[in-house]
């Protein structure tokens, strides 16, 4: 039968109804930029995420460039961030001028190690720029430990974590500019490119409005070079349907996570959710050294699954002689890790088909 790693054509079928009737309303409008959908959107994400203060931007990539530029951010500084994740979190600092330094990983969580963070700090730096990993928090009470101590910004990168936490304390709300992203595949997705900053600073607010609109405070009044970064109408009202029953979605993944763990912990290394941590499992990924052959066993039965990271950033071709410092669980984290179906939509059915499978690999 086969079984998505994603299935957004069933997702939508969920929806449909209401998506359709908010899309209708906006091209009733005629307002299609940064229009009351947006500006809705903005004040809810914020909300719900405990911050004073959203900022609606064209995709999660300008969001974290946008939040490093608000920090002025710039040549001759460095950013202390993972290598284990998605390139664009490393291009943000680049695009910045800045020079980004990576750090080894907790193998249990795939996120950066608090300890690696202070030992790569030098008097360069002027961020840290953690990652919320596949769902699962970053340690952010150690890093805002680190992060008051060496007077640094503390930037989330929270692409793939729209509602975890720690403890009562949302992801989002955890420093001084959290980014996310609206990407299709995420947990709070839109059916386009889209992102949102989140701070409660009103300071880094006014200048991230007036960044992703060509630097503009007043209709052709520039103060600075800015940018066009905009979240468009459509994609903010899809967004707010969503963002609706974002826990309801994020249960839904929740409890596929659980029933896969129950059966697979004897044979793979499965998630880890620390004491205090609510993890939303953007991805189901374990670990194990036969990762290889276990793809290529899924794939043949029709079990889409998927490789995140194979080759980490510090070992693609723009970063290689940036600074770092050992990389061990890095890499070998990227030789091991496999990430299993997961979304909200999947059936019993599916998930038990899943687990069969990886079973018969054993």
């Amino acid at each position: 039968m086969g079984v998505h790693q994603l299935d957004l054509a069933r997702e939508y079928g969920f929806f449909k109804e209401d998506i359709d009737r908010a899309v209708a309303r906006v091209l009733a409008s005629g307002r299609f930029i940064l229009g009351v959908e947006v500006s809705s959107l903005e004040v809810e994400v914020a909300s719900y995420c405990e911050a004073a203060f959203g900022v609606g931007v064209a995709s999660g990539t300008d969001a974290l460039h946008l939040a490093l530029k608000a920090l002025d951010i710039g040549p001759g500084q460095e950013v202390i961030l993972p290598s284990f994740t998605f390139i664009a979190t490393a291009e943000a600092v680049a695009y910045c001028g800045a020079t980004p330094v990576f750090v080894d990983i907790d193998p249990r969580t795939f996120n950066m190690d608090p300890n690696k963070v202070e030992e790569s700090i030098s008097p360069r730096t002027r961020a840290i720029l953690p990652v919320h990993l596949f769902g699962l928090p970053a340690p952010m009470e150690e890093l805002r430990e680190v992060a008051k101590a060496k007077e640094l910004a503390l930037v989330e990168d929270a692409a793939q974590a729209f509602g975890a936490a720690i403890k009562d304390e949302k992801v989002g709300s955890m420093g001084d500019l959290a980014c996310f992203s609206f990407f299709p595949t995420k947990n709070l997705n839109a059916y386009g490119d889209g992102g949102m900053i989140l701070t409660s600073r009103e300071d880094l607010a006014q200048r991230l409005i007036s960044l992703r609109n060509h630097g503009s405070k007043g209709r052709y009044l520039h103060q600075e070079i800015g940018f066009n970064s905009r979240l468009d109408e459509i994609q903010a009202a899809i967004l707010r349907i969503k963002l609706s029953k974002i826990d309801w979605l994020n249960q839904q993944r929740r409890a596929v996570a659980q029933a896969y763990s129950r059966a697979l912990a004897g044979v793979v290394e499965v998630p880890t959710e620390p004491p205090g941590y609510h993890h939303v499992y953007h991805q189901y990924t374990i670990r194990t050294p036969h990762r290889d052959a276990l793809l290529l066993h899924l794939k043949e039965k029709g079990i889409g699954c998927q490789v995140y990271y194979p080759v980490p950033v510090h070992l693609q071709e723009p970063f290689k002689d940036t600074p770092r410092g050992t990389m061990e669980e890095t890499e070998k984290a990227a030789q091991e890790v496999l990430s299993l179906p997961i979304h909200p939509f999947l059936t019993p059915g599916e998930v038990e088909e899943v687990i069969q499978a990886v079973l018969s690999f054993f």
